[in-house]
């Protein structure tokens, strides 16, 4: 029988709010939204989707759908204006914001308080566990760009986050080979949920005006883990944290923070007991950041430094700008280059003007325990990155890999010795302008080897992603869905702004179809590959007229969707 619900709330008789640049007073409406289950219920999948949890799920989609859509066409208007030759600036309208220095934002949940090493990866029980053993202070449990949003990988990786919150997860591979959690003290878990843009095709809700719509995977992915396991997380002594993706304005925060308090008063939970780290990982949102903070200041406790992400923004938005806005070979495109550097000097300083911690983004070399020389390799530039990122004032960083902690903790321990953080960092001496966050002149060529690379690297991983692996080992680094983003929308980039490679071969369609033939003649194929299809994929999102703004969405539409 397929489970259906309708919004159906908790005795809450009032919305308390904060101030008044918060909506008034008033009675929680939780509306009259239904959800139904649309994909297959498979073994415990009852425990995660029960009837209390998916009324939670109507309750908020009631509330809050429509102004997702909302804050999506608001990015479309804006990606129109700056592909029309109006580049991003400080708002005017939020300067008063900007220009009062008294505000703070809440800080630091119980076991956040020192972030100096932060593991990622997605929530399947092996990688869970191995996070949770890993001697990290904080695990980011990714079900946004590590995980390929699969339904089993949506449903099971709560159950796996359900069970390690409650101290029950155990694992045997298929190999006969048993994981459990030993470490005597687990990172803190912050979870992350689907950006606004993505839906969860599995699940539907009905609107006011009795349209059924697919959820939001943002929604979804939020609103689950929050229902079953904010109290767990409190009684055990650390609390329901979040990383929120994509965010492109502080409207979109504003969006986020009334979830949060809406969720906190329909379970009976203080206010400000959720803590949200935001990724500043688009352009617009680099205009925005003390904003962002300011509207999610009850539940803020840092930014980070979404570096992939933010790279793959700057194409997008910039893609039909003319040369000037073109970016070289991936691999040029480095923490140091001037756009890169404003970027992060700014989050840095933003963030310790307002109490909040800094995170580092993740430098993508992995080491490889049969290879020597190829680990000694990524620990000499995992050091650098991070030795480079504890010196400009980060609090702490990112890596994907358990090898890299000690390498990692190393360089933040250098600066920080005993301190838990370096918010007393202020930074006054930086300065930078709106020009500075767009100068995107590297002065490097584009080469066959990048061209190739980005062709080969955006297959291969499309093709794991389509098997429903979301972070991928290739060539020895760490590529998730913002890599894939880059090396594509670079190919099309170059196709459209008429590029040539260093030694003078023109970038066009027919080129890169040679390149495509060469990376599946050269595929490991195997039963169950999906090469022909992630070919496919990557003919859309790169060689086609029009840009998808994520490969995902059509990705995801085509080939994730259960329908049986």
């Amino acid at each position: 029988m397929t489970p259906t619900a309708t919004g159906t709330a908790p005795a809450i008789t009032e919305y308390t709010e904060i101030d008044p640049i918060r909506p008034t007073t008033g009675p929680i409406d939780t509306g009259a939204c239904a959800i139904e289950i649309a994909g297959p219920i498979r073994d415990r999948y009852e425990e995660v989707l029960t009837e209390d949890a998916i009324a939670f799920l109507a309750a908020l989609h009631s509330r809050f759908a429509g102004r997702r859509h909302d804050r999506l066409a608001d990015r479309m208007r804006r990606r129109f204006e700056i592909g029309n030759g109006h580049d991003p600036a400080f708002r005017d309208d939020t300067r008063h914001i900007r220009e009062d220095a008294e505000w703070q934002v809440a800080g630091a949940g119980p076991g956040l308080e020192d972030r100096r090493v932060e593991i990622t990866g997605p929530t399947d029980p092996k990688m869970t566990i191995n996070a949770l053993n890993s001697g990290a202070k904080v695990w980011l449990a990714d079900q946004e760009d590590a995980t390929s949003p699969t339904w089993r990988n949506v449903i099971e990786g709560q159950l796996s986050l359900r069970d390690a919150i409650r101290g029950q997860l155990r694992f045997t591979s298929p190999e006969g080979k048993t994981y459990e959690v030993t470490a005597e003290q687990t990172p803190t878990i912050v979870m992350r949920p689907r950006g606004w843009h993505l839906t969860e095709n599995h699940i539907q809700y009905t609107d006011r005006a009795g349209r059924t719509l697919a959820a939001s995977g943002s929604l979804v992915d939020f609103g689950l883990y929050f229902f079953h396991n904010a109290q767990a997380l409190i009684d055990g002594g650390r609390g329901p944290y979040f990383y929120l993706p994509k965010l492109e304005s502080s409207e979109e925060a504003k969006l986020w923070d009334d979830v949060f308090s809406f969720s906190e008063q329909y379970l009976g939970i203080d206010h400000g007991t959720i803590r949200a780290t935001v990724l500043i990982e688009t352009l617009p949102a680099a205009f925005e950041m003390e904003e962002i903070l300011f509207e999610l200041r009850d539940h803020c406790a840092g930014l980070n430094a979404g570096r992939w992400d933010y790279i793959f923004s700057i194409i997008k938005n910039y893609r039909g700008r003319g040369a000037r806005f073109v970016l070289p070979d991936r691999s040029e495109v480095t923490m140091t280059v001037p756009f890169m550097r404003a970027y992060t000097e700014l989050l840095v300083q933003t963030c310790h003007r307002r109490g909040a911690f800094a995170i580092g983004g993740m430098s993508a070399f992995i080491p490889n325990r049969r290879d020597p020389e190829v680990t000694a390799q990524a620990f000499e530039k995992v050091a650098a990155d991070k030795k480079r990122e504890a010196g400009d004032g980060f609090d702490g960083t990112w890596v994907a890999h358990p090898d890299l902690i000690p390498v990692a903790r190393a360089e933040f321990d250098a600066i920080l010795g005993d301190k838990p953080n370096q918010l007393d960092r202020q930074r006054p001496e930086v300065t930078v302008r709106a020009e500075d966050l767009i100068d995107v002149h590297i002065g490097r060529p584009i080469t066959a080897a990048g061209v190739r690379g980005n062709v080969s690297v955006a297959i291969r991983y499309i093709e794991a992603w389509l098997r429903g692996l979301g972070a991928v080992a290739i060539d020895n680094l760490m590529e998730d869905a913002a890599t894939a983003e880059i090396s594509r929308s670079q190919v099309w980039q170059w196709i459209h702004q008429d590029r040539r490679t260093e030694d003078g071969t023109a970038i066009t369609r027919d080129y890169i179809e040679g390149l495509i033939a060469e990376v599946l003649g050269e595929a490991d194929r195997r039963d169950g590959d999906r090469f022909d299809d992630a070919a496919e994929v990557f003919r859309e999102v790169a060689l086609g007229v029009d840009f998808p703004t994520f490969l995902t969405l059509p990705a995801y539409s085509r080939y994730l969707v259960e329908t049986d």
